[in-house]
């Protein structure tokens, strides 16, 4: 059997090292292109194990690095992902998996040469959905989303038509403080934060899931993906993980799709049509194989006050850049202990605020151009305001 060709966007990451594991067992794909930042020692493992024939190294100094290891060798080694095309025409399968707006244009660009793109970066549908759909549309790519709730309801819709759904829940853990008395919030640490119950994620979705930013980014990433109204979406707090998304139809009947924790699961199903998880893997838990008692709460709104930022999240063209934005700015100052844990949402709200927020939430996004231009207004907003809370 050939094997299709595949290349990874954001190969050192959680979700990259997974789809490699993946890989590695199934032999049924040859690795084509890895994109990677700064982890070199990774960087140069997964070189040795999959033998690329592209490398792309976004951090200048591990790309001197990695590049004078592989001077002389059959491997192209870059740092700028413009620059496949001339070494890549057309690719089987394309995993876009860089965190951040900086996946965005790694993605675009894969729309065109890519003929299924699994797709986890939700900064890149979020902020950029009207060009990576164009280019799906002209280039006649299939884009599958792998994040385990946006996997559940693709997996769910298939059978139905649009006006059978009533509603679609999208579940949220409710992190590491869905118990903590709310007068303590404001003592909250970074790495405390940081600590998952269910998940094991990076820093920034990791504290995302504990302010449920991460869920208000779901909603409008859903939004785009699957043609509903936002008043046909709901969050429901599910402590157990299990459950990612549930489809309520108009006959009065509810699905679900349950399965581990483990972000290998949508990867693989999405990969391989053969894929067997417990042939793969070692099950995690093999005493109740995935049955247990399963809990849902409503969304306490004062716990989560981000929630309240949905509407304006979906309200204007480019409300939901500026958001997302401005969030990575207080995520990070936060995990930098120059901001508190109660003042990530209170911040952005004050970035709604701010006097030209109508005039930039307004402007188009069918531009890459444009696009960080409306990102660069929201992370130079947000360091203002921290820069004003400090003086005063």
């Amino acid at each position: 059997m050939k094997k299709k060709t595949i290349a990874i966007l954001g190969s050192t990451g959680s979700i990259g090292t997974s789809t490699l594991e993946i890989i590695k067992k199934s032999n049924q794909f040859k690795v084509k292109l890895l994109f990677a930042n700064k982890n070199y020692v990774k960087i140069i493992n997964q070189i040795k194990v999959f033998k690329p024939s592209i490398i792309v190294v976004s951090d200048e100094n591990t790309f001197l690095k990695v590049k004078k290891k592989y001077q002389n060798k059959s491997i192209v080694v870059l740092n700028n992902i413009n620059l496949v095309q001339k070494h890549l025409s057309k690719i089987d399968v394309t995993v876009s998996a860089i965190p951040g707006i900086v996946g965005l244009e790694p993605t675009v660009l894969f729309t065109k040469i890519s003929r299924k793109i699994l797709l986890a970066n939700k900064e890149a549908i979020i902020c950029g959905w009207n060009l990576i759909k164009k280019n799906s549309i002209k280039y006649k790519t299939n884009l599958i989303p792998i994040d385990s709730e946006h996997f559940s309801i693709n997996m769910l819709l298939k059978n139905y038509s649009n006006d059978q759904i009533e509603k679609i829940y999208i579940t949220a853990s409710g992190g590491p403080f869905l118990n903590l008395k709310l007068n303590k919030f404001k003592n909250i640490k970074p790495r405390e934060a940081i600590k998952h119950p269910k998940w094991n994620m990076g820093k920034k979705i990791s504290v995302d899931s504990a302010t449920l930013m991460n869920k208000v980014l779901e909603i409008t990433e859903a939004l785009k993906l699957f043609p509903f109204s936002l008043k046909q979406y709901e969050i429901v707090i599910h402590p157990n993980s299990l459950i990612h998304a549930i489809i309520k139809l108009k006959n009065g009947t509810s699905l679900f799709l349950h399965h581990f924790p483990d972000m290998k699961i949508p990867i693989g199903n999405a990969l391989l049509e053969d894929f067997n998880y417990g042939n793969f893997f070692k099950l995690k838990n093999k005493t109740h194989n995935g049955i247990q008692s399963l809990d849902f709460f409503t969304v306490d709104k004062k716990r989560f006050p981000s929630v309240g930022l949905i509407p304006e999240m979906n309200r204007q063209n480019s409300s939901a850049i500026i958001i997302n934005a401005a969030n990575e700015i207080f995520v990070d100052e936060f995990l930098k202990n120059n901001i508190d844990f109660n003042e990530i949402v209170s911040y952005l709200k004050l970035v709604l605020r701010d006097k030209s927020y109508i005039k930039t939430s307004n402007l188009s996004s069918d531009s890459i151009k444009n696009i960080y231009m409306i990102d660069d207004w929201a992370r130079t907003t947000a360091y203002k305001i921290i820069e004003r809370k400090k003086i005063n």
